[in-house]
């Protein structure tokens, strides 16, 4: 209770080798405050870590490594730790929601969610031992070829602020199972939940030195992609960095995957039905406030839909702010707010209609950093809010003269995270699905994430790197490489034998 006072912020340390501990250079290192969006009081202080922290951390990653890699343990032996922490998840998943609540803003259910939505690449990790089991053939008479996947060593994750445990669940189940050892930045904005996780990992069995956190900003980035043990990187942010780290990276011949910003479309043809149609295009861009890199930030009509509008504006105008179930959030910081306030702003000063405004939340809240679902009517296709991401809860609506103008509006994004269309027919499905420039597409759902085993990852400019993907099938690719054997053995004692 105390944290959500504002009163006695915890001070945050990194965890190396199974221990909470202070950076190394204690008696200078600075520290963030961290501070709670619903009221902007500061509820933790987060240590900048330098080079030397980063060190530290592949210096016992690197020695766990050669304990818990295949050369001493399966991976069937691997993941029953993974499996005792799949229980204690759900068993403190009330705790680890209301920090994701206290630091970022989720509502309670999107909270929870995001715990569950973590809890399927855990589930994935633990279905390794039959997926990644490797192939064996007789290739010619007397000669056999098999292969086998082998992990890279230590590994590093650089996550963001808008899912605390979601997005380093992405890649920290996978990379360890497949055996490596993995370090993780999380966002500055949200240590604390994932400051939670690393005991959980602990007391399910995960030996220490496997999973490492190093908290900081571009210092221990930078450290991170310039170390040289450090076989592989994962990031996840905006394109403008996710494409300085791919370079960073690549200059040392390193693996690196960055996944960016997006800007997606929800398209709906006059055969949708509004009532859904509308319900789900408002979940889409209201969800997690706007924070997410698949929410919908921009429907494209074909021809007048009046209807649908009237029920899209209804919805969204009689939402509630709040923590509870249903209710809408606030956003990260005020750096966030300002951003969001000024493409409004930018908007209606271009001509734009607006036709829900949240900008009164901002108001009305004597703390904090809320703003209502704003729904904007353009009819100028060059308008910023129509092209740049905004990351809160505001919908763009442009209306299209045909379904080639809408496509090419969709094909026009620089981005390729999401985009869908609703549609009551499968042939207007199939036309948009077969020409989307989006990674993953939805019909009639508006928030097309993958589940496991299918993975997750955009194209053009939402990702960067080795182009697989960050989940599924992608992340078990990504954090191995493959061996492969071609055997021959002679038939000098077989021939002995029958001689004999």
């Amino acid at each position: 209770m105390s944290l959500a006072n504002g009163e006695n912020p915890k001070i945050l340390q990194n965890f190396i080798d199974g221990q909470y501990v202070d950076p190394i250079k204690a008696s200078s290192v600075k520290y963030i405050p961290v501070t709670t969006p619903h009221t902007g009081k500061i509820i933790a202080q987060c240590p900048v870590s330098t080079a030397e922290d980063v060190d530290k951390a592949v210096e016992v990653a690197k020695k766990a490594f050669k304990a818990w890699s295949l050369y001493s343990r399966t991976v069937k032996d691997r993941v029953q730790a993974l499996i005792r922490f799949h229980n204690l998840l759900y068993t403190h998943i009330e705790e680890l929601a209301d920090l994701i609540i206290l630091e970022h803003g989720k509502n309670k259910s999107e909270a929870i969610a995001s715990i569950s939505k973590g809890a399927e690449t855990v589930e994935y990790a633990i279905s390794l031992p039959q997926l990644i089991q490797g192939k064996i053939l007789e290739v010619s008479r007397g000669v056999s070829c098999q292969d086998a996947r082998v992990p890279l060593g230590v590994v590093a994750s650089i996550v963001p602020f808008n899912f605390p445990i979601m997005v380093p669940f992405w890649t920290l189940p996978i990379a360890i199972a497949t055996g490596n050892t993995l370090i993780l930045k999380p966002s500055e904005k949200v240590p604390l939940t994932m400051n939670r996780v690393v005991a959980l990992l602990k007391e399910a069995g995960i030996p220490d030195g496997v999973v490492n956190i190093v908290n900081g900003t571009v210092d221990a980035v930078n450290a991170i992609c310039d170390h040289p043990e450090i076989k592989a990187v994962t990031f996840v942010g905006t394109s403008h960095v996710a494409n300085l780290v791919t370079e960073r990276c690549q200059k040392l011949g390193k693996r690196v995957l960055a996944l960016g910003g997006a800007k997606n479309h929800l398209i709906a043809s006059p055969d949708c039905n509004i009532e859904t149609t509308s319900t789900d295009v408002v979940n889409s861009f209201t969800g997690c406030a706007g924070q997410r890199c698949m929410a919908a930030s921009v429907l494209l009509t074909i021809g007048s839909q009046q209807a649908l509008l009237d029920r899209i504006c209804d919805k969204a105008s009689n939402l509630k702010s709040g923590a509870k179930p249903g209710e809408v959030g606030p956003v990260i910081d005020k750096v966030s707010l300002d951003k969001i306030n000024r493409y409004i702003a930018e908007s209606e000063r271009a001509g734009a209609k607006i036709l829900v405004d949240g900008r009164h939340w901002t108001s009305e809240k004597s703390e904090g950093f809320w703003i209502g679902p704003t729904v904007i009517l353009h009819t100028n296709k060059e308008d910023k809010a129509l092209h740049d991401e905004i990351f809160g809860p505001v919908l763009s609506i442009y209306e299209c003269s045909s379904k080639e103008e809408a496509i090419e509006i969709e094909n026009g994004n620089p981005y390729g995270n999401a985009a869908c269309i609703y549609t009551t027919t499968g042939a207007t499905a199939d036309w948009f699905i077969s020409r989307f420039s989006a990674g993953m597409c939805g019909v009639n759902i508006g928030v097309p994430v993958p589940r496991e085993p299918f993975s997750f990852g955009g194209i053009n400019r939402s990702k960067f790197g080795n182009f697989m993907d960050i989940t599924g099938d992608g992340g078990v690719e990504f954090f191995t490489w493959r061996r492969k054997v071609t055997t021959r053995w002679g038939t000098g004692d077989l021939d002995l034998k029958l001689k004999m």
